[in-house]
């Protein structure tokens, strides 16, 4: 039983490395699909929303990592 707890953490790891990151990306995902919609913006400025979001996560993951 212990070498398939073993197995399947060490296959989680491989797709989700920091939790906090994961669930940081998931609800910008679902907050920005549900007010960017309703944005009267033209739709490359709403790409470029969501473009940003995506990429202040990762860094503000690795600073917070780099501070530990």
């Amino acid at each position: 039983m212990k070498i398939i707890k073993t197995i399947s953490t060490e296959i989680f790891g491989l797709f989700i490395d920091d939790g906090s990151l994961a669930i940081a990306i998931v609800i910008w995902l679902a907050g920005a699909g549900i007010v960017i919609p309703h944005l009267i913006i033209s739709p490359l400025f709403k790409g470029v929303i969501l473009f940003i979001g995506l990429a202040v996560i990762p860094v503000e993951s690795a600073i917070r990592r780099a501070r530990r």
